[in-house]
């Protein structure tokens, strides 16, 4: 735990020690970190926000081989690719995964709070979920296990992961060298994950509020 702790909070320093000793290399890690965090149930802890952010700003800094519309083109890819994965398998297993009442990795919490903001949303529940830790990985799971129309989901799928990716590298690129931000990287990255967080969690307690009411 200790492990992980320390890469979320020195995720900088690990990135440029990886980009420094793999190069183009790291195109390819940094893919595989999105496509899981947003293609795999799995790995919902996986860094999705603060990676994007990291990575754009490490692309500005002077002879890093990181070239910022290459970084944005792979991980765009990635994101898409990634929720695409995730509604098959929602689509395919999605009831079969989540027939037990709860287990270690299919939280029926997560799976609620996903349902919440779909019953919200609707469909743009895909690219608002892009903002949101956990309901990011879940999100694309639960409309395959829906079955929402395909074409609907890969035209919401498409927009929100653009947008997702261009807001936190482009973000990055430009304010990640700011000395006042990399003097207070650990604080930002952390605050980024509880504001993300944070309308999700109202959205929760509102519902949990009002279901209590009705069954009153």
């Amino acid at each position: 735990m200790d492990f992980f702790i320390d890469i979320f909070l020195h995720i900088d320093q690990h990135l440029v020690a990886l980009v420094q000793n793999y190069r183009a290399w790291t195109y390819v890690l940094l893919f595989m970190i999105i496509f899981c965090e947003t293609g795999l149930v799995f790995f919902p802890f996986l860094p999705g926000d603060s990676l994007l952010f990291v990575s754009g700003a490490v692309a500005s800094i002077p002879g890093m081989p990181l070239e910022i519309s290459l970084l944005i083109l792979v991980l765009f890819i990635a994101a898409v690719l990634g929720d695409s994965c995730n509604y098959l398998i929602g689509h395919s297993f999605g009831k079969k995964m989540f027939g037990r009442s709860d287990s270690r990795i299919f939280k029926q919490s997560h799976l609620e709070k996903t349902h919440h903001f779909f019953q919200k949303y609707g469909g743009k529940t895909i690219i608002i979920a892009r903002f949101v830790p956990i309901v990011r990985t879940f999100a694309p799971f639960v409309a395959g296990m829906g079955r929402m129309h395909y074409y609907t989901f890969i035209i919401y799928n498409v927009i929100g992961g653009f947008v997702w990716v261009v807001l936190f590298c482009m973000s990055g690129y430009f304010f990640g060298n700011i000395p006042f931000v990399q003097h207070n990287l650990e604080i930002l990255l952390v605050s980024i994950i509880l504001i993300s967080l944070f309308p999700a969690l109202l959205e929760f307690i509102r519902i949990r509020i009002k279901n209590k009411h009705n069954n009153a």
